[in-house]
């Protein structure tokens, strides 16, 4: 029988046919393709003919397709719904990746070949995308140790594998650590919890096969929790439980691998010749170096701090006129800061929910990509890899775009966060092939027959992912390695954190947050409220990024730690970070960082992206609105569409015509002194 990930696809838009995949079908897929793509790169580089673009780049962009899409598959199902088979597999997958890669960018011979290339690329008659991917492509040998000889050669190829093992480990103790802790609730312990906090409580606890409710440590579940729980002895152990996470000794604790993972990284940036990994991470991103990055992030750490230490001393005013003479601790803070906006803004979150909801938050993303970009969605009723998840066929004028697949909740077989993958990425190169996008969220499902209701939070989250998904279904480039999000680390939030701006558009929530049970649109006073309190508790959240940011900073611009909780602390008592307030991911849990290379010493890029999501839609509103067409088609055209297809700072000049200073993003935080 045919491995059907091996197959050619007959399906609709050549979706993969997930109906008929097994786990068994995986491993030998991966050993077959991957011992054709070693044949493909074994061709180009021993090609006797001279090196040309199309027989050395093209060649090495098509070389790894058929490996490609097994790996885009697997890897996509194992990040959503994984299982001990499929855990197995990525840590066996893993280091022979890393040693495959190794392969083609330390091979002489290839090497050669593009450095050929390169020396006379002004006399090749490229146009200026196929001269950035040769651009990109040299680098990025170079920066996997193509220039390396001898003993360090071998060292770095030795790191490669081992830091991929590592990572690996690092995720699954992670979700190990999330998905066996829970804990149950006996009658008291479900005071202060509203109507929507109970029954995801009880879903939750039919999952675990618990006799009743209980909470877990799903952050859609946790958070509420932490709001509106009245047990402050229930909140501290749910709380612990939480940031505890890969920290709880035993097989799944994770310190000693994020050492050694920061060992290896500073390691292997010497080796290259850089003086910290930090230095050789951000060489390529906007950024530049780690003292620009360290200079932007205390510009706004000074201002929040200053506002997070204000409402401390609000909230810890609140907390003893219930009549405890304590510390404000984490663990109060979510909880005060519910009951000050419930005081100040007169919004109750329970009150709020039923007006947001996933289906109908999901028809406003869709709606403001029509208005925008004049896209369609159409569901597609087709097996996927999981009963939670959903597809739509994305159109624009009567042509098929893309697939985008959404799959929204929570379970225990996902890891936390949420995140925009693609099973297929744009190109031509090898015909006009169209996307498959993938949103994965951590919502928490609703009983049978209920809506599924979201907090503001989880509306921004939905929004965000979705401007991730944009960016990757309007590319329009040729070379899949420059096609949608795969652009420098600093300057990929931009498109979805600009998204998140369509949610508080008066006009979507007017349209789309209608009541799950009446049908009734949310009303003007309360979304006058709604909109008026955005930036509550911004010091707060604010804070808490930024203390991320820093210590990760930290590890990377300097010697390794042989203690990085050690280092965490030394941090945050540099900064004076509030007692109250917890970094947004501790260590032992700080996926980004720790489960690969993405956003190490990158951590900075959510609020660097920030400055230019505030400045363009203030571009927005200061045209004809927030569906200005013209504004609308710039950003297609110089950000969404454009992939990698040129630096970064390059394409924003484009669509701004200048570069945005802090002020915007102060302004939109609420954080501006003046």
């Amino acid at each position: 029988m045919t491995n059907p990930l091996l197959a050619n696809w007959t399906t609709q838009f050549q979706m993969p046919p997930f109906g008929e995949i097994t786990d068994d079908d995986f491993e030998p897929a991966f050993d077959i393709a991957i011992e054709a793509a070693r044949g493909i790169i074994t061709a180009i580089a021993n090609n006797p003919e001279p090196p040309t673009f199309a027989n050395t780049i093209e060649a090495l962009e098509q070389g790894d397709a058929l490996l490609d899409r097994v790996l885009g598959i697997f890897f996509n199902i194992a990040g959503s719904d994984s299982n001990p088979k499929r855990q197995e597999l990525q840590r066996n997958l893993s280091p022979r990746l890393a040693a495959y890669s190794s392969e083609i960018t330390m091979n002489p011979a290839l090497f050669a070949r593009i450095e050929a290339l390169w020396q006379r690329h002004d006399d090749l008659g490229l146009n200026d995308e196929q001269t950035r991917v040769l651009m990109l492509t040299r680098r990025s040998f170079v920066r996997a140790g193509a220039l390396l000889k001898g003993d360090a050669r071998t060292r770095l190829q030795e790191i490669t594998e081992r830091l991929a093992v590592l990572a690996t480990d690092f995720v699954q103790n992670l979700l190990a650590d999330e998905s066996d802790w829970f804990m149950e609730l006996d009658e008291t312990g479900l005071d202060g919890l509203p109507d929507f906090v109970l029954a995801a409580a009880r879903a939750a606890g039919q999952e675990k096969g618990a006799k009743g409710p209980v909470v877990t440590l799903s952050r859609s579940l946790i958070v509420p929790f932490l709001q509106f729980s009245t047990r402050r002895d229930l909140r501290k152990i749910a709380y612990g439980a939480w940031v505890a996470r890969g920290a709880n000794g035993g097989k799944t604790d994770n310190r000693a691998i994020g050492a050694e993972i920061l060992a290896l990284r500073q390691e292997r940036a010497q080796l290259l010749g850089y003086e910290n990994f930090a230095a050789f991470k951000l060489e390529t991103e906007m950024a530049g170096t780690p003292q620009a990055v360290r200079d932007f992030l205390m510009q706004v750490w000074e201002p929040a701090r200053a506002v997070a230490m204000a409402d401390a001393d609000v909230l810890t005013e609140m907390m003893q006129q219930d009549g405890i003479n304590a510390d404000l601790e984490p663990w109060d803070w979510r909880h005060y800061a519910e009951k000050r906006r419930l005081a100040e803004h007169n919004l109750d979150e329970s009150e709020i929910k039923p007006y947001l909801q996933l289906d109908r938050m999901i028809d406003a993303a869709f709606y403001c990509a029509n208005r925008l970009f004049a896209l369609e969605f159409q569901p597609i009723d087709a097996p996927l890899y999981h009963p939670d998840a959903r597809a739509w066929e994305v159109k624009r004028n009567g042509e098929h775009m893309a697939v985008f697949i959404g799959d929204y909740f929570a379970r225990g077989s996902k890891r936390s966060g949420a995140w925009c993958s693609a099973m297929r990425s744009q190109q031509k190169l090898a015909g006009d092939i169209r996307p498959i996008v993938v949103n994965v969220c951590n919502f928490a499902k609703p009983a049978d027959g209920e809506a599924s209701l979201l907090s503001l939070d989880d509306a921004r989250t939905l929004f965000h992912e979705f401007g991730h998904a944009l960016h990757q279904m309007l590319s329009d480039v040729t070379y899949a390695s420059i096609s949608g999000t795969s652009v420098a680390r600093d300057f990929v939030e931009l498109p979805s954190q600009l998204f998140e701006h369509w949610l508080e558009v008066p006009e979507i929530l007017e349209k789309f947050a209608t009541h799950a049970e009446t049908g009734g649109p949310m009303p003007r006073h309360m979304l006058k409220r709604l909109l008026a309190a955005r930036n509550f508790d911004m010091g707060f959240s604010t804070v808490e990024y930024l203390a991320s940011a820093l210590v990760d900073l930290s590890f990377h611009d300097s010697n390794a730690p042989a203690d990085p909780m050690a280092r965490q602390g030394e941090v945050l008592n540099e900064i004076g970070m509030p007692h109250a307030i917890d970094m947004r991911h501790a260590t032992p849990n700080f996926a980004h960082v720790f489960a690969g290379d993405g956003y190490s010493s990158g951590y900075y890029s959510y609020m660097w992206s920030e400055v230019m999501d505030a400045d363009a839609f203030e571009g927005f509103e200061k045209g004809g609105g927030a569906f200005d067409p013209v504004m609308a088609l710039r950003l297609e055209k110089f950000i969404l569409s454009a992939g990698g297809s040129q630096d970064a700072g390059e394409l924003y000049m484009a669509f701004r015509g200048r570069m945005p200073g802090v002020d915007a993003l102060l302004r939109g935080r609420g954080l501006a002194t003046t």
